[in-house]
Formats: structure tokens, sequence, C-alpha cells
């Protein structure tokens, strides 16, 4: 038992010796930091720069089912190579695809392909297409808008969905009351399509 309390206390010793409050901002050069400093300048002054011809296009008016496809087409106005690491959609429905995995030197013109599918997704669009890269930002971000004509043959069958899910739901709340089953006040549902 000694020897435990003599090791514990050895430890106790050696910790409270070796954890020393010392400034490490005492360690920094200042010249060090002043070149850091000019190095993150430098970086934002020659940071390659995406200028699109367009940042938003707009499909006008599609027919449900439609997959509508576009180009964003873009120049590297920075001084230093454009590295373009992913382009992603704001959903499933959005789907980015053929942008160039090789530098973009500066002055390069390039482009990436856009689609939309519109099955089931009826009004209006306005979807985002994120492209993460080594410009200042970090990421850009181009969108896509228009309007979806619905299909009247699909616009009946999701109405009777609908008509059939509330039916369910009122069937349940039915058979809760029946037996019993104390239920949450109905909320208001508020759709926003997108």
């Amino acid at each position: 038992m000694k020897k435990i309390s003599i090791l514990v206390l050895a430890i106790f010793a050696i910790t409270l010796t070796s954890c020393k409050k010392e400034d490490v901002t005492a360690k920094i050069k200042a010249e060090n930091l002043k070149n850091a400093q000019k190095k993150v300048v430098a970086n934002r002054v020659d940071a390659p720069v995406m200028t699109f011809e367009e940042t938003v296009h707009d499909f006008g008016t599609i027919e449900e089912g439609v997959l509508a496809e576009t180009k964003f087409k873009f120049t590297n106005t920075g001084k230093s190579d454009l590295i373009i690491t992913n382009v992603k959609g704001s959903c499933g429905c959005t789907v980015p695809s053929n942008w160039k995995k090789e530098p973009i030197k500066p002055g390069e013109t390039s482009e990436f392909t856009v689609k939309y599918n519109s099955k089931n997704r009826p009004n209006k669009i306005n979807k985002s297409v994120t492209i993460t890269c080594n410009t200042n930002k970090g990421k850009e971000v181009v969108r896509i808008s228009g309007f979806v004509n619905p299909d009247p043959e699909a616009e009946k069958k999701r109405a009777e969905q609908r008509k059939k899910r509330a039916e369910a739901a009122a069937k349940r709340r039915a058979e809760q009351a029946k037996n019993g089953v104390k239920q949450a006040p109905k909320k208001a549902i508020s759709i926003n399509k997108k």
C-alpha cells in the first residue's frame, strides 16, 4: 500500500512540475509573422477568379418530365491556375457534370454542364450549384431558374395520393380517439415549393 501511495505522489509531483505556463507567443519571430502576412496578401492578389458569362440560367417554362440542360461558361481572369475540386447541385434533381479536372490557366475558358430533372417537380425552379475551387472565396455559386408546367395526369395521381394520405391520417386519429390515446393538436402545415 505504501508503494502505491509513493508512486501516486511521484506521478503527481512530476505532473505539477511539467505543466509550466509559457507564453507561446514569445516564441514567434516577428520576421516570420511578417513573411506569412505578406504571403497571405500575395495569395489574395494572385488568386484565380472565375468570371462567368452568366451566373443565373433561366430555363423559361418547361413541361414536367423534361430533362433540361445548360452549360455554364467561365474564364479564369485571375493571375494563377484555377483548380476546381468539386461541383455540386443543391438537390438530387440538379446534377452538374463535365467540369475540367486539370488546372485552368489564367485567361483560359472552360465550362461545365448542369442537368435539371423536372419529373414530379412542378411549379417554380430555383436551384443552386456550388463550385468548390481555389478562388479567394473558396466557393462560387451559380443558379438555375424557371417554371415547370404540371403534367395533368401526374397532378391527378398526386391529388389521389394526397386524398389517400388524408383519409389514412383521419382513420388513425379516429382509432386513437376510440382507444383513448391522447394526440397532439393538429398543426398547420405550410408547403414551400422551390
